[in-house]
């Protein structure tokens, strides 16, 4: 798929990672879920926060942040999660993207939209289809490729996570009951 194809789509939805904004195309997202119980499954890539249950369906939930080089994303009560559909071969796989805020649905026509400088953009460029101004603003939106974001191997690996829900998660043992270590004083 070419840039061309992916700005034909005028409408994008905004959010924070760490200070910066960033956009996808709306076509991409599903819908978008207040950061609830997020379960951390071991030995995943440092990126996979861990998985949530949608609707029965296990959710891979990817920090962007970490993904895109930045520090990891701190937890607030505006955290999200972004719930988008990406490419894996010929399947769409859904995931869960973690954002510190959501910013708004903007609309970008063709001159509002240009490419990304081959330098100085706070993540690597070819994870871009652009960057947008909206309204002439003077601060861009940085306009993410959510597919190449996420390569065939990494979306591979965030989706063996995705499971019909079977059996809930052992209790933490901060949420087991506590019992005397049987000690005498």
């Amino acid at each position: 798929m070419s840039g061309q194809t992916a700005i034909a789509s005028s409408q994008y939805l905004s959010f924070f990672l760490a200070g910066e904004e960033f956009a996808l195309g709306i076509l991409q997202v599903k819908e978008i879920i207040e950061y609830d119980t997020v379960t951390r499954i071991p030995g995943t890539p440092s990126w996979v926060r861990g998985v949530f249950n949608l609707r029965g369906s296990v959710v891979p939930v990817v920090d962007l942040s970490v993904k895109l080089g930045m520090p990891p994303a701190s937890l607030t009560r505006w955290s999200c999660i972004v719930v988008v559909e990406v490419k894996l071969g010929g399947e769409r796989v859904v995931l869960g993207l973690l954002s510190d805020s959501i910013g708004q649905v903007i609309d970008l026509g063709p001159g509002e939209v240009v490419p990304p400088p081959s330098f100085g953009a706070p993540v690597h460029v070819d994870y871009l289809v652009g960057m947008g101004r909206p309204g002439g603003a003077r601060k861009f939106v940085l306009l993410l490729d959510i597919d190449k974001v996420l390569s065939t191997q990494e979306v591979l690996a965030a989706s063996v996570l995705q499971a019909p829900v079977a059996a809930p998660a052992e209790p933490r043992p901060s949420d087991a009951p506590r019992e005397s270590s049987g000690e005498v004083a």
